[in-house]
Formats: structure tokens, sequence, C-alpha cells
């Protein structure tokens, strides 16, 4: 199956194909068609990681209204990493809070970029 074949049930759309609120959705995305695309995951394996990922959400108060969406493709993509030994958990949350870091030091409109300072 091609990435173009692949339908994602509750992923957010218009007539011109998927819909990204911010950025980081967009390359959360297309990290994951990538890696699909190098053949490090099927869809079948990203389908069920993704919905069990959603399922543990709702059972946490997740109200699946759509505006989340990404945030479960996130961490979905988080989990696929680990599982396919391409990172660690410590070295996704390291980054993660680098990157928090960046980001409140970053005037407002400007790029984010890390610094080692960040790290």
């Amino acid at each position: 199956m091609s990435s173009s074949d692949v339908e994602f049930s509750g992923m957010p759309r218009d007539e011109q194909g998927p819909v990204f609120g911010e950025p980081w959705e967009a390359q959360s995305f297309a990290m994951a068609l990538a890696l699909h695309r190098a053949g490090i995951f099927q869809w079948t394996e990203w389908a069920a990681m993704l919905a069990e990922e959603i399922r543990r959400a709702q059972a946490a108060g997740d109200p699946d209204t759509g505006a989340t969406y990404y945030r479960h493709w996130q961490a979905t993509l988080e989990r696929m990493i680990v599982a396919k030994g391409l990172s660690n958990s410590q070295t996704i949350d390291r980054y993660g809070s680098a990157w928090a870091h960046a980001a409140l030091r970053t005037p407002h409109g400007m790029p984010i970029e890390l610094a080692p300072e960040d790290l």
C-alpha cells in the first residue's frame, strides 16, 4: 500500500487534503510518512499503534473532538521510534525539553533553533 492510498481516519481534512493547524503537525505527519517510505514500519502497525494511543487518551478524558489528533499522532510517532530502536525515550524527552527551553527564549514569529545550551 502506498502512502497515497492510506486513509487516516479522524485526520482533519478539507477538499485539498490534510489540514494542519500548526507547522509541527505537518512536520510530524511528514516524519511518519518518511519513516514508512523508508520501510521502518507498515501502515497496519501505525494504524494499530495510533488507535491504541487514541483509546488511551480517551480513557484518560480526551473528548476526541479532533483538536488533539496530532498530539496523538506525535505520541504515536515517538512510541514507534522507540519500538523500532531508532532512539530511546530518554533522548526523545531530552530533545523535547530542549525544544521547550529554546521556544521560551525565541521571540514570537521567529524560528526556534536549538543551541548547545538548550541540551
